[in-house]
């Protein structure tokens, strides 16, 4: 009888889990990158391929970031750079703001710990077969350190997410 038992809680939890996922279809990519002791140097870059076989949907990309409390900024000054399977390349100098005028942080998340998902292009179509890599820089600089110097402290991750547009 136990046992069981223990297989229905079994299944049951498997068919939750499989519930959980189904509900995210429209994602068709989805990584992050851990930022080496939460201290993200300006010269260091994150790249993402994305090996695109659908030419006529539109997307949403966002670039996901986690920061904790070590974060000084209300801001986030990024460069993202878009190259397409052609070599085209497109460069973004972007601003996204992580906190409100209160100092309370933005995002997503109960603990220290918070996420943020930032629209980077909208209604994209990848219009071309093959991979497209995207690379995101940081661009946050303090008054002290014009030259970037000094790592961004706080931010823990970076990610970038890819969804398909339903109709």
């Amino acid at each position: 009888m136990q046992t069981k038992i223990k297989i229905h809680k079994q299944l049951s939890f498997l068919t939750f889990a499989l519930l959980l996922l189904s509900c995210n279809s429209n994602a068709v990519f989805d990584q992050y990158s851990p930022i080496e002791n939460q201290q993200w140097h300006s010269e260091k870059s994150i790249e993402f391929k994305f090996n695109n076989r659908d030419t006529i949907s539109k997307n949403n990309v966002f670039i996901n970031v986690r920061n904790n409390k070590d974060y000084e900024f209300s801001s986030l000054f990024l460069i993202a750079k878009l190259e397409m399977p052609n070599g085209f390349k497109v460069i973004d100098t972007l601003e996204y703001e992580m906190a409100d005028p209160s100092g309370n942080w933005l995002g997503s998340g109960f603990t220290d710990l918070k996420e943020n998902k930032l629209f980077y292009k909208e209604n994209v179509i990848f219009s071309e077969i093959g991979t497209y890599k995207f690379n995101i820089q940081h661009a946050t600089r303090s008054i002290n350190d014009i030259e970037g110097k000094n790592p961004l402290k706080g931010i823990t991750d970076v990610g970038l997410r890819i969804e398909k547009i339903q109709k």
